[in-house]
This record gives C-alpha cells, structure tokens and sequence, in this order.
C-alpha cells in the first residue's frame, strides 16, 4: 500500500514526525520532510537518501505550504499522504496564559493544519486520489486541565478530520486523524517554545508515568491509515481514556479535576 508512494510529512525532523518518516522509508515512500529545524530535517533524511528528501518549511505560512505540495506533486507526479503533523506544546494554568500562548497554539497547531489541508485536498481531489492525515492528540478527545489551548486546537483537528472526512467520502480521497495518548519525544520538554513560561514547566516527561515510544506509534498509524480508521488512537491506554470520556463523561471530568488538584497541570499527548 505504501511501495511507490509519495509522501509529506510537516514536523518531520523528530519526534513522531521522524519515527513517521522512518517506517514510510522502510516501506518504500518517497518521503519529503518539511520541518521549521532545517538541521533535524537533513539529519533524518540522511538515514535513507534516497527515498527521503528535506526542506525547511514554517507551516504558519500558507503560501509557503502551498508551494510545497504543488512542488511535490509536479516533482513526483503525485501526492498520495498529506501528514500535518507539525505542532508545538502550550501547557499551563488558564489564567497564567497571555494572548501569545493562544495565538501561537492556534497558528501552528490549528492553522498549520489548515494550510496543510486547504493546499493538499484539491489536488488529491483532482488527481483523484488521496490520503490526508491529521496529528490531533487524545487531548482532542478528552479533558486536560492545564492544556486549554492545546485541548482546544487538538478538538479542533479532530472537527476538521471529521468532518473532511464525511465530505470527502465517495471522491477518492480518505482522511484520518491521529490521536496518541503520552508519546516519548522532545516535545515533552519543549512547553511554550519562545513563550513566557508558565506552572506546565520543562520537565513533564517523569510526571505521566510511562511514555509509549515514538517508533511503535508510527507503525499504529501506518496499521490505522491501512484500515481507513478515521480516529487512529493509540497506544491501548490512551482507547481506554477515550472510551472512558464516551461513555462515562462525568466520571471522566471528575478524575480530571481530581487529577489537576492533586498534580496540577502535566505535559501534552501527542504531537511531535
């Protein structure tokens, strides 16, 4: 399903992104890394030349993102994945939290999506195939106390998949969103970039318990796209929360609201 292929993979210079790039390589995708850290692009590309190429791209720029999927498309003749997976982790208490942490959650989390969807969909449309898959988290799925912008663009993700996904149904191309629960990669220890620093902190990595590797998430994903899964959760722990918030919701915000008074506010599921 993934031999001959051609991929893009936004945020694809660590973390689930690279582990993501790897396991497409190794089922031999052309892979294109689009990552704002041109050094950890080149880095990952380097395990495999000659199927994976990388260029610097900041998805909060439409346009930029846009000439990266015509590019593709004209360099391969095709563009079968679309995997908008680049994000940031904006941790912290409500009112610690100053206009910059939402905006910034949104423009690269939310609208990096976006651009990702609104320049890739009409060219699967036209080309009459495709795959777009989306990064949201299990924080788009149930409550995190401590994660408001986060939790709040995660949901976001989850709506647009969604609700692509019902459009798109009968025209060829497929969409999936991504929510994996705590996830071993560097944005655990990457709250805030750039922003002013709140009660979330830097070291969140030894407050979840134990963190699902990034490697065995990718081949998940690659089982869930395999099946069309519209929501890929993963690992098991992460599909019993969600269960839980389906079907037991006010149980659910009462162990968050326990867990929060007890912890305070943790680290961000998903991502990376």
């Amino acid at each position: 399903m993934f031999r001959d292929r051609v991929a893009i993979v936004t945020g694809g210079g660590s973390g689930i992104g690279a582990a993501l790039v790897r396991a497409l390589a190794a089922r031999g995708t052309t892979v294109v890394i689009a990552d704002i850290d041109e050094a950890a692009a080149k880095s990952v590309a380097a395990d495999n030349p000659d199927t994976i190429t990388a260029v610097t791209l900041d998805v909060t720029d439409a346009a930029a993102v846009a000439g990266l999927v015509k590019q593709t498309a004209a360099d391969h003749g095709r563009l079968d994945y679309m995997f908008n997976n680049a994000g940031i982790a904006v941790g912290g208490l409500v009112e610690e939290f100053t206009l910059d942490h939402w905006d910034r959650a949104i423009d690269v989390n939310l609208r990096g999506v976006i651009h990702g969807v609104h320049a890739a969909y009409p060219l699967m449309l036209a080309q009459g195939h495709g795959h777009i898959v989306n990064t949201a988290s299990l924080a788009g799925l149930v409550p995190g106390p401590g994660l408001a912008p986060y939790d709040t663009v995660k949901h976001a993700v989850v709506g647009l998949s969604l609700s692509l996904r019902a459009e798109a149904a009968g025209r060829g191309v497929l969409v999936s969103a991504i929510c994996p629960g705590f996830v071993d990669t560097p944005l655990l220890t990457r709250v805030n970039p750039g922003l002013p620093p709140t009660s979330a902190g830097l070291e969140v990595s030894g407050r979840v318990g134990k963190l699902y590797p990034a490697g065995p998430l990718a081949q998940d994903v690659l089982r869930g796209i395999e099946r069309n899964r519209a929501l890929i959760v993963a690992p098991r722990s992460a599909r019993v929360a969600w269960r839980m918030a389906r079907y037991a919701p006010n149980l659910t915000l009462r162990t968050a609201s326990s867990l929060a008074r007890r912890a305070g506010p943790v680290g961000m599921p998903g991502d990376g």
